[in-house]
């Protein structure tokens, strides 16, 4: 009944003084206070003298350290552990080791604010503060405590000393900076109760630090004793205001710091962290505080310079402090503290009280059943998927815009840009540049004088200059180097100036003017993650939301927020941001493997995206069996007829919409010379869905061949020369007239006798025929112009030699029948090699990031990039099935599935929707919209000959498609 009443009056006295209730209550604050009370009783003077003290320990010390640990433990029996720089296996080993020989479990505390990578290697190190105080949305700064607090409570830690809570209005401030939030009161106080709240869901204590407010000053209290100089009322209304917000949501402990705070202590140069006024006055009676109060490491210069070891910690006791931390002589302070309690200046009530306290949250954090930390699979639950999913959504909605004239960003017309990037710093920029090189050719330019830059760059109308410096601590250095101010000075009045900063937003405070800067972008961090995203702002791939949440510049005050909405281009992302799982996804590098093993490929790419986000993209094998060049995702591979749908079919579409052909215009309409032949009046929709009686194909190079079945000097020459200027291969060149021969087989060639489906190439050569005509433009000219350009598709060519060297062109077979020679980077197919390398069945060449920006394309109802292509009723018309009820499953030029559902061209997976095309050489792709899935397969099956049907025969490219499916993890 006694122990009854106590709690309830704890709590009554809480929620008079600023706490509903006392933060280090347990659900079971009955069951709590009887193990508190036991525990207590237990313990001798000496013991509950020691259980004040915590102790830091350093994993990468060694077996000495572990001992040193380990008598204090015995001898003092201290009541926590302060973990520091190690690793997370060598720090669980010697913790279990610590606990297993200490009477009461020790109370294990980090310096943790960002995640264990504060400390340890071979962990997950989330965003910084100050990136966090960029978001909107205080829920992901929530997801962020909450896995923190997870990582923590796996490695058996049970307080992190985490929020930083002060208000970084000082941008000298050397020891704070992106520790904090940022400068705005409200928005500190909101982004540290909900990093408090989540992390205190995830079963570990938070830590308000660095009470009564570490922001504004410019000198380190780890080094010397800062000044806050400022009178009463200015931090009670700035200082303390996250504070009384904090106690009011339940926050469990506090941290005092160093510093010297005339407005609060009238004592010249007296520490805060052993004031009475502050501690128990301010703290606890003013402001009703009644959790832990912890010292902040009495071993610093702010601390340690004013008074012997000993005397500092007997004076924070004193002062009111319950946990003393990082004494620089726990033997010799406990003495102190021991003579001071037998000479009654530190009375049994004071040390029950603190005691108690601990003990209370040692219970709260679940100490009254300790369990080891199981080191199985540690560093795998402390580096997961979903830490890296969190922390993309973080980078994606932190990145601000805080210039951006004439709307600049995102970048539209990618037809009309060239774009070169610049680095500065002194961190790679790598993953930067290759991130944009997704969306579009990016020349990367550099050089050490800047008359050569200028002159680089020349032919470029748009510069990203990115500056890019150390990610490793948020102490690193972050401004501009007087060079550097000087380049992007000299470079911004010539050009189209993107400036991407890559470090925390003070260093633009070194700009003194920002006026020839067309765009301003602030990344906040150079992590790989940070690099990815702000590419995808660029091009909008993902729109800007985030908020500057300090002054970075008399042009940008705190708040400043540009947003720009997406352009519904790709992005990249983990399976989970999508309802996919990347467990089940790893079984497509199984099925790869098992291709290169039984040779039915030299190599592959294999893409996966899923709701406008690339899920999986991976290159597999080398450009052939020798294994000489391995495939990497920017190689172009012959995509063979899927030709069909990334060149012709969109060209056809577009003069659809325009209403210069129907589906009903006969071909003789569009060819007139077609008039006196059998195919003049079949029909554009006969045509593309494969129903015309078309014979399948025409082995054209056969008749250019001699007795000996090798090209014929009628038609070849081994160099160029007058009449032969059509390149088929590296040393072979064919007659410039002969496609006219080509064509004429096409128009004389004899209808097959039934009517009904039966593919064939010999209408894309039709339609090659009518579009250059139409247009008075050869055929890659056109799809250059009408699509690739403005997409971004810089990897999707005819003819790639002109563009690409042969090492970034996958070659597709050792031709011993018509060239004689490895046909690399010449189109594979005969008949288009013999029409100059492009057809409209055959010739492109491209990579599957490319193909899916094309088929993204289709899936969005003909948008993407902020241009609209074609309209949905258009696609809709081509992407139908005319003719299901008889069992023919083509739409307009796309592949569809079989009517029935069966597999043969598809899983069987995939709805009746979906739409897509496969290739000779083994290619193939799909799109779903309906699921909202791109599926790109590419590979050189046809490597070293054709008659390699193995990756066929296995169905490997629909077995793939499969697993696809199977990873969807949509809530049903």
């Amino acid at each position: 009944m006694q122990k009854t009443f106590f709690i309830i009056s704890l709590l009554i006295v809480s929620f008079l003084n600023g706490q509903n209730t006392n933060p280090l209550l347990a659900p079971d604050a009955v069951a709590q206070q009887r193990w508190v009370d036991s525990v207590y009783t237990s313990l001798s003077v000496e013991e509950r003298i020691g259980q004040l003290f915590v102790v830091d320990v350093f994993s990468s010390k060694g077996k000495a350290e572990e001992n040193r640990i380990m008598k204090l433990v015995k001898e003092n029996k201290i009541g926590g552990l302060i973990f520091s720089k190690g690793g997370p296996l060598r720090q669980a080993e010697i913790n279990n080791n610590l606990q297993a020989a200490s009477k009461v479990p020790l109370m294990v505390s980090m310096d943790a604010e960002w995640g264990l990578a504060m400390r340890l290697d071979s962990t997950y190190a989330f965003p910084w503060n100050m990136t966090l105080g960029a978001l909107e949305n205080n829920k992901l700064v929530e997801e962020v405590g909450y896995r923190v607090g997870l990582h923590a409570k796996r490695l058996g830690v049970h307080i992190n000393f985490a929020p930083v809570s002060d208000i970084n209005t000082n941008p000298k401030n050397p020891i704070i900076g992106n520790r904090s939030f940022g400068e705005d009161k409200y928005n500190v106080t909101d982004k540290a109760v909900a990093f408090m709240t989540g992390m205190q869901s995830a079963g570990v204590l938070a830590n308000a630090k660095h009470f009564p407010g570490h922001g504004d000053t410019d000198q380190d209290s780890h080094k010397t004793l800062p000044t806050i100089s400022f009178d009463e009322a200015r931090i009670d209304s700035v200082e303390l205001y996250p504070y009384r917000k904090l106690f009011s949501e339940g926050l469990a402990s506090v941290m005092v710091a160093h510093l010297n705070v005339p407005a609060l202590e009238s004592r010249s140069n007296y520490p805060s962290s052993i004031s009475e006024v502050i501690v128990t006055d301010l703290l606890q009676k003013k402001l009703g505080f009644k959790g832990l109060v912890f010292t902040d490491a009495l071993s610093m210069k702010g601390a340690s310079n004013f008074s012997e070891p000993g005397d500092i910690d007997l004076a924070a006791f004193l002062a009111g402090n319950d946990v003393l931390l990082i004494s620089k002589d726990i033997p010799k302070a406990c003495i102190k503290l021991k003579e001071a309690y037998d000479n009654n200046i530190i009375t049994e009530e004071r040390l029950a009280h603190s005691v108690k306290k601990i003990l209370m949250a040692k219970y709260k954090v679940g100490l009254n059943d300790y369990h080891p930390v199981e080191t199985n699979h540690l560093i795998e639950d402390l580096n997961t998927i979903n830490d890296t999913l969190l922390y993309q959504k973080v980078m994606e909605e932190a990145l601000t815009i805080v210039k951006n004239e004439k709307d600049l960003l995102p970048l539209r017309n990618l037809d009309k840009r060239k774009i070169a990037y610049v680095g500065l710093g002194d961190d790679s920029g790598e993953t930067f540049v290759k991130s944009l090189q997704l969306y579009a050719p990016i020349d990367t330019i550099s050089t050490e004088r800047l008359d050569k830059m200028k002159e680089k760059l020349k032919p470029y109308n748009t510069v990203i200059i990115g500056l890019h410096r150390s990610n490793a601590s948020p102490w690193k250095d972050y401004q501009f180097t007087e060079q550097e101010l000087v380049w992007l000075y000299e470079l911004s009045r010539e050009k189209d100036v993107i400036l991407d900063i890559f470090v925390k937003p003070y260093a633009l405070l070194d700009l003194t003017s920002t006026t020839n800067m067309n765009a301003v972008v602030v990344s906040y961090q150079n992590s790989d993650i940070a690099q990815e995203k702000s590419a995808e702002l660029i091009f909008g791939a993902i729109g800007a939301v985030g908020k500057l949440p300090v002054t970075a510049n008399e042009d940008f005050p705190v708040n400043t927020c540009l947003t720009t909405n997406p352009l519904s281009r790709l992005k990249y992302g983990l399976p989970e941001s999508v309802g996919m799982s990347s467990e089940k996804l790893k079984e497509i590098d199984v099925i790869a493997n098992k291709v290169l093993k039984q040779q039915m490929a030299p190599g592959m790419q294999i893409l996966v995206a899923r709701k406008g986000t690339v899920i999986y993209n991976k290159s597999f094998g080398y450009h052939t069996f020798d294994k000489k060049i391995p495939v990497i995702d920017t190689d172009v591979f012959d995509v063979a007829s899927l030709t069909k749908i990334l060149a012709s079919v969109p060209e056809i579409m577009k003069l659809v919409e325009e209403g210069t052909l129907s589906l009903d215009t006969k071909l003789v309409e569009m060819l007139p010379e077609l008039k006196n032949t059998n195919k003049a009046n079949i029909t554009l929709k006969a045509l593309l869905t494969h129903t015309a009686r078309l014979q399948p194909w025409i082995p054209f190079y056969k008749s250019t061949l001699d007795k000996n079945n090798k090209p014929d000097t009628l038609y070849y020459r081994t160099k160029p020369e007058v009449g032969f200027s059509i390149q088929v291969s590296d040393s072979l060149y064919m007659r410039t007239d002969y496609k006219d021969s080509l064509y004429q087989q096409v128009f004389k060639s004899d209808l097959l006798p039934q009517k009904g489906y039966k593919y064939s190439d010999l209408g894309y050569f039709i339609l090659k025929k009518y579009l250059e005509d139409h247009y008075k433009h050869s055929l890659d000219t056109l799809v250059q112009d009408h699509f690739y350009k403005s997409l971004g598709a810089n990897h999707t060519v005819y003819n790639p030699l002109k563009e690409f060297p042969k090492v970034a062109i996958v070659p597709t077979e050792e031709d011993n029948y018509f060239r004689y020679t490895k046909v690399e980077g010449f189109v594979h197919d005969m008949g288009a090699a013999m029409l100059g390398g492009v057809g409209g069945h055959a010739g492109i060449f491209s990579n599957a990031n490319d193909i899916a920006k094309i088929m993204q394309t289709y899936l969005q109802d003909g948008f993407y990039g902020g241009h609209r292509y074609f309209t949905p009723e258009t696609i809709a018309l081509f992407n139908t099935c005319y003719y299901c009820s008889k069992d023919i499953r083509r739409g307009a030029g796309f592949d569809k599935p079989e009517p029935d559902g069966h597999a043969s061209n598809t899983c069987g997976c995939v709805p009746l929707s979906s739409f897509g095309h496969s290739g000779f050489t083994g290619t193939y792709t799909w799109a779903d919209p309906e699921n909202e899935i791109i599926y790109v397969f590419l590979s050189n099956r046809t490597y070293p000959t054709q008659n390699n049907t193995k990756l066929i025969k296995n169905d490997i490219r629909t077995d793939i498609q499969e697993i696809i499916y199977e990873a969807i993890q949509d809530p049903q």
